[in-house]
């Protein structure tokens, strides 16, 4: 027997995924720096990182956004990237905190997920700038529309580790 979901009925996501490569770094312009774990402070940001509200020093601090604590990115677009557009995009050059595989990014805006102990709420997908090019010397602006990754708020804090299961709430 086929059974359909009434519109009373939820669905629950079935996807998981994995924390692949952790980065931060305490400036702009300086490179990102490879860690085995972050520690994420609920409301604020990453410790050490350029745009920890009420420490910022990031290309965008002129322009707050409480929903832009981390960062994450898809170690599938920069397969897609090496493989479509022919350019070699290392984990750390896309400039985004938590490298993550097996994570439907695009879909989560609005939701809330864990990464690792601690719970994200998915605020916008990020956008590609061209201040990436002039850092990296490639031209990824184009290759990087629609996948660019996702900013987050960090409701509950804690630290994340690289092979952290990602999940939904």
């Amino acid at each position: 027997m086929n059974v359909q979901p009434t519109s009373m009925q939820q669905v629950k996501p079935t996807w998981s995924g994995v924390v692949r490569y952790l980065h931060a770094t305490p400036r702009a312009f300086l490179p990102m720096k490879s860690f085995n774990e972050l520690t994420l402070v609920a409301g604020r940001g990453i410790e050490g990182d350029r745009y920890m509200i009420g420490q910022e020093a990031g290309f965008y601090s002129h322009k707050p956004e409480e929903g832009r604590q981390v960062t994450l990115f898809e170690m599938e677009t920069l397969e897609a990237i090496e493989r479509d557009a022919k350019i070699k995009l290392l984990p750390h050059e896309h400039r985004r905190n938590v490298t993550v595989e097996g994570v439907p990014l695009n879909h989560l805006v609005g939701r809330r997920f864990w990464l690792g102990a601690t719970l994200l709420e998915a605020t916008r997908l990020s956008f590609p700038c061209r201040h990436i090019e002039e850092i990296l010397e490639k031209p990824v602006f184009d290759p990087l529309i629609h996948r660019s990754g996702l900013n987050c708020k960090i409701l509950v804090g804690g630290v994340v580790r690289v092979g952290d299961i990602v999940r939904p709430e």
